[in-house]
């Protein structure tokens, strides 16, 4: 069963004033990719289909509708048009992990970070956004809405959300995912940022990547690609709830390989399109990686 939704903290004055800053240089970034009059940089799959058309020589051969093409004897396309008005849905998965941060800063700030860009060029793209904050403990959700002061203080609101109490006991992290099932139209863009440890395939998840575009977003700390080599202290592990010793040991390294292969082979499951995944760190250029990806992903959807 869901959690039941927590309360959402109000936008301040200079939380608003930071996010305006910010929106300018992300409306910079995406002028520079987007052409024509409107057109999204979410823009891909979502779309609208219209009605079929005869192919011909140069249409895209991902349009053509197969089952028309076999019942009248000759190939026809599907003809879309473009959804004007784009949902985006942010899955913040805000677990006590997202605390740890090998070199100053933290997974959860740099996440915070990305997540914040995502919504601001939704509100440059003039899409509409909505946000989901789970923790173990339970779930914010802020419904889908238009329009760049509400953008912002969305951004503002996700941002000012307490993180989990990272002593707690070990639990999972509470996504309603009943909830998203029905909190935007088809089609929309299910955006989910975590920082995506080992874990269980959810079962809902199969449902919702029928109905939305998913992208994942995964931010990754230095140490979470390289074994820190020459190290030897004692730390609180918030996934197991223990305090464990840690050394530069063959064992050491083998768990450690073997975690991060299974934290590879899990995230390619929950995102096979390679257009459908980012990971940044904790150290890059986010708003130039947040930015290439969508690029990327734009072109490379059409």
């Amino acid at each position: 069963m869901d959690a039941a939704p927590a309360p959402l903290p109000a936008a301040t004055d200079a939380s608003l004033a930071r996010l305006r800053r910010i929106e300018w240089s992300v409306r910079n970034a995406v002028q520079s990719m987007m052409t024509g009059e409107y057109l999204s940089v979410f823009r891909g799959r979502g779309m609208e289909f219209d009605q079929v058309a005869k192919y011909n020589f140069g249409d895209d051969i991902r349009d053509v509708d197969w089952k028309v093409t076999a019942r009248l004897g000759e190939p026809y396309r599907k003809v879309f048009v473009e959804e004007r008005d784009i949902t985006v849905i942010l899955v913040f998965e805000d677990t006590p992990s997202l605390q740890f941060g090998s070199r100053g800063t933290t997974r959860r700030q740099a996440l915070l970070d990305v997540a914040e860009l995502i919504l601001l060029i939704a509100a440059v793209c003039r899409d509409r956004v909505g946000f989901v904050h789970a923790t173990p403990s339970g779930h914010v959700y802020r419904p889908p809405a238009g329009g760049s002061g509400r953008i912002l203080r969305a951004a503002a609101a996700l941002r000012a959300l307490p993180p989990p109490d990272p002593v707690a006991p070990p639990s999972p992290s509470a996504i309603p995912w009943a909830l998203l099932e029905g909190c935007a139209p088809r089609n929309s863009i299910l955006v989910w940022c975590g920082d995506f440890a080992p874990r269980p395939f959810p079962p809902a998840w199969t449902g919702l990547q029928q109905r939305y575009q998913t992208i994942g977003v995964r931010i990754d700390d230095p140490w979470d690609l390289a074994f820190p080599s020459g190290q030897r202290f004692a730390a609180y592990d918030p996934a197991s709830g223990r305090v464990d010793p840690f050394e530069d040991s063959p064992t050491a390294r083998a768990a450690h390989a073997a975690w991060r292969a299974a934290r590879e082979e899990g995230w390619r499951r929950l995102f096979p399109d390679p257009f459908g995944h980012l990971a940044v760190g904790t150290g890059d250029d986010l708003l130039a990686s947040v930015v290439r990806f969508f690029h990327a992903r734009r072109r490379a959807l059409g």
